[in-house]
């Protein structure tokens, strides 16, 4: 995260500030990929495992809006709020994962006297800001898949851990044929793969989770945090908030040389030389960068100067609010009367509790939490088949992973509890789908082969899967006595495990039917 800016700083004095802020934003970064890494499975530590999505108010605001409620798991983003109204958008320049990630991978080096793109594109994040509140009012909470938090989350559990995984995967494949490297193998598959990967599949899709993030740090090349200035919902809260922030960038008013040092040590290029070298608090990250470029000691401070924040021209202005809360709004509204191949699936398999649709899209947030403590990988991000007002949201394929009889973590870490905390009890009795026979593919229906395997694997007792004893022919002419299964469906949860386990090749010989409620 640090900047290489050609000669020493002038200003030593001031680089503790700096190196506070990166010492901060690397343990920030490292408690946020530790927090997904320890809660694979649903083994949670002390930490909240939703700890960064419990400290985002612009989960919180939506949420609360969609779901006419407060959610309760989110009371913890007004210690964020309260940190920006004395100090400004600290959050984005020493806590956010993906603000770090920017500074990580810097990719451009600013040239002297660099003040970054039209500045008027500012107003694309309060507009797109504007626009998901505009569709939370009627419940739609499809673009909080654009909030930072969620954009990290989703590369990692999507596409980064599985796709390491497999790689991993590929690479013992094919190391393992040298005897001297078997036993180190073994070593690293059960302490290190299996424990860090647990369960973790890949479906050509998981790709898509993975470019946004991808596309958000080349974007680098255009401005230094190009996310951070133009895109961002959450920075725009934060901005607007920070309008009215205790603390922030005093410059002297004689002591200036216009050595433009600090406009090209500023990564979210605020620092105006046409206006004395001001800041906008809305736009400044509190980074701390341009301190020790300042040759002159003081010239430059963070320091209480309360006063509202003067209007600029990327400022979103009263026509501008209407128009992109009613494109939310429109956006919103228009999602029913979409095409039948854009809309929502009613065979979708939720997670327990979150059977009612529409109670359940306006409090999901798309955050992947979900996903992430799942410990089959049962719980994949849907694409088309929820619709687009369901973009993201979880659903079970149990082809992939099953609903394990003894876990309720998905519960337990939704933080605005769109999937509802059940106990380990009640989560076994609650109804997710009915699983079906496809006799046309079962083994001993179809082709007489003997196969009890459903009926083997349901955890159920009384079990929701019985078998039939019948007397057939098979190909030799040979009477034979085997069993066929059929499932009853009063006792059926929809768990899944008897379709992840149907030794049937390609699709299960038994299938789960999700039930899902219109509302």
């Amino acid at each position: 995260m640090s900047r290489k800016r050609g000669p020493r700083a002038p200003n030593p004095g001031a680089l503790p500030w700096r190196r506070a802020r990166q010492i901060t934003q690397i343990a920030a970064l490292i408690t946020f990929l530790a927090l997904l890494v320890v809660t694979r499975g649903g083994e949670f530590p002390s930490v909240p495992p939703s700890l960064f999505f419990k400290l985002d108010p612009l989960s919180m605001l939506a949420s609360a809006i969609a779901g006419r409620q407060w959610p309760v798991g989110l009371a913890l983003a007004l210690l964020t709020v309260t940190l920006t109204l004395v100090v400004g958008r600290v959050w984005c320049g020493w806590l956010c994962p993906l603000g770090t990630l920017l500074d990580l991978f810097h990719l451009r080096r600013r040239p002297r006297g660099y003040v970054g793109a039209d500045r008027r594109w500012r107003a694309v994040k309060y507009v797109l800001l504007i626009v998901l509140l505009g569709a939370a009012l009627v419940g739609n909470l499809s673009l909080l898949a654009f909030d930072p938090i969620s954009i990290v989350t989703r590369g990692f559990t999507s596409f980064i851990f599985p796709g390491l995984d497999q790689t991993s995967l590929a690479l013992e494949r094919t190391l393992y044929n040298t005897p001297f490297l078997q036993s180190p193998l073994d070593w690293f598959e059960a302490s290190v793969r299996t424990p860090l990967f647990p369960a973790d599949v890949w479906r050509w899709w998981n790709v898509i989770p993975g470019l946004l993030p991808i596309a958000i740090i080349a974007l680098n090349l255009v401005s230094e945090r190009f996310w951070c200035r133009y895109l961002c919902p959450l920075g725009a809260l934060l901005g607007l908030i920070s309008r009215v922030a205790i603390v922030r960038r005093v410059v002297g008013e004689d002591a200036c040389r216009n050595c433009v040092r600090c406009v090209r040590a500023c990564p979210t290029g605020t620092i105006d030389p046409r206006q004395n070298f001001a800041s906008d608090p809305a736009e400044c990250i509190v980074c701390m960068d341009c301190l020790p470029e300042c040759p002159v000691p003081q010239g430059q401070t963070f320091a209480p100067a309360w006063k509202f924040a003067p209007a600029r021209e990327y400022d979103p202005g009263r026509r501008h609010v209407v128009i992109a809360v009613g494109a939310g709004l429109l956006t919103a509204a228009a999602l029913p009367v979409l095409p039948l191949w854009l809309r929502r699936s009613p065979w979708l398999i939720r997670p327990p509790g979150a059977q009612h649709y529409n109670r359940f899209l306006s409090t999901c947030i798309r955050c992947g939490e979900c996903l992430r403590v799942c410990p089959t990988s049962g719980l994949q991000p849907t694409l088309w088949e929820a619709g687009l007002d369901g973009l993201w949201t979880p659903t079970l394929v149990p082809r992939l992973g099953y609903c394990d009889y003894s876990c309720h973590a998905c519960g337990q870490v939704c933080p605005t509890g769109a999937i509802p905390n059940l106990t380990l009890d009640a989560k076994r009795t609650t109804t997710i789908g009915t699983a079906e026979v496809n006799r046309d593919r079962c083994l001993p229906w179809s082709q007489n082969i003997p196969c009890i395997v459903c009926e083997e694997m349901c955890p159920l007792a009384p079990k929701a899967v019985e078998l039939d004893e019948v007397s057939v022919t098979d190909s030799t002419g040979e009477a034979i006595t085997l069993q066929r299964p059929h499932v009853i469906a009063e006792r059926c949860i929809g768990c899944g495990i008897c379709e992840y386990k149907c030794p049937a090749e390609g699709e299960a010989a038994i299938q789960v039917k999700g039930h899902a409620e219109p509302s």
